[in-house]
């Protein structure tokens, strides 16, 4: 094969487009979550070319369709390994869960990177019904209400800031005496005054059962047990890239992330490239994803034109 695309989330089904265009053959192995991370986003309000907005499985689902009627095969199935050769020109070995072996002489990387959430049964019940992990694809739906954010890193400091200018009022709840984030994210909440932050807090319930009512949390110096009435619940404890099977063969950074070229999809092994979560970081939007997606595409068809 030409081109094998782990992962089916924005940056895959972009990549698999290109590819497909450029008569690469790819074939994308979807993981065990088709469509990634927007299968669990009801409403998606930012992605150009949706005017009226779109939800996240429609969304996927027509990525998914305009892969496919360009030529791209699409396997419902789990890389579990990979033998990637560390020659210029080499043929890289691929594991599906089943044993089955996979060659190609290119790989797109777009596993993507899964939020970490609080993992209480009320939360996971109410996700898409107002609770989120991310504020900029989601907190315009929350405008002129009261919501709360979960985290004390510059991540939610730099959320909380965000849905401030849009939200009525931004509780702020740290499990510690103290934030994570740097001095500088700090001095930004000085700008605020709809940004009320609650240290040593910890939610122990959401309320509601199609939508989110309000949280429970417990004050973890007194266990003085309150409730907090919010329309929306954000969840900014981090993220965790999806990149377990590829540690110890390709580069990546001290949290897991992929590190690639500064100007491609490059990574340290020959025609291997990484897209969207799984290296980025920093901004984590579907249309960045997308981006990237298009840019090992065409670092991949370059790779082959030069071996």
């Amino acid at each position: 094969m030409n081109t094998i695309i782990i992962g089916s989330g924005p940056a895959g089904y972009t990549a698999a487009i290109y590819a497909a265009r450029a008569d690469l053959n790819p074939v994308i192995y979807t993981g065990l979550e088709p469509g990634g991370q927007l299968t669990t986003t009801t409403e998606v309000d930012n992605f150009p070319g949706y005017p009226n907005g779109v939800d996240g499985p429609t969304m996927m689902n027509e990525l998914k369709e305009q892969a496919e009627r360009f030529g791209t095969k699409v396997k419902i199935d789990f890389i579990s390994k990979v033998d990637f050769s560390k020659e210029r020109g080499g043929v890289h070995k691929l594991y599906t869960q089943n044993g089955d072996e996979i060659r190609s002489k290119t790989v797109i990387i777009s596993t993507g990177a899964s939020a970490k959430y609080l993992g209480l049964p009320s939360e996971k019940r109410l996700i898409g019904g107002g609770v989120s992990a991310c504020a900029v694809c989601d907190g315009f739906f929350y405008k002129n209400q009261d919501v709360a954010i979960v985290g004390g890193g510059d991540t939610a400091i730099e959320e909380a800031t965000y849905l401030a200018k849009i939200c009525s009022k931004v509780s702020m709840l740290v499990r510690k005496d103290h934030f994570r984030a740097s001095k500088a994210m700090q001095n930004r909440l000085a700008n605020f005054d709809n940004i009320e932050v609650l240290f040593n807090h910890e939610i122990e319930e959401v309320i509601g059962e199609s939508v989110v009512e309000g949280i429970k949390i417990k004050n973890n110096l007194n266990s003085e047990v309150s409730v907090l009435k919010i329309t929306g619940l954000f969840i900014a404890i981090g993220h965790t890239p999806n990149t377990d099977i590829f540690k110890g063969l390709v580069e990546m950074d001290d949290s897991g992330y992929i590190i690639t070229d500064k100007t491609s999809t490059k990574t340290n092994i020959h025609g291997v490239f990484a897209a969207g979560d799984v290296q980025d970081k920093d901004y984590r939007q579907a249309v960045t994803a997308a981006g990237t997606g298009c840019m090992a595409a065409l670092d991949a068809e370059r790779y082959l034109q030069e071996v």
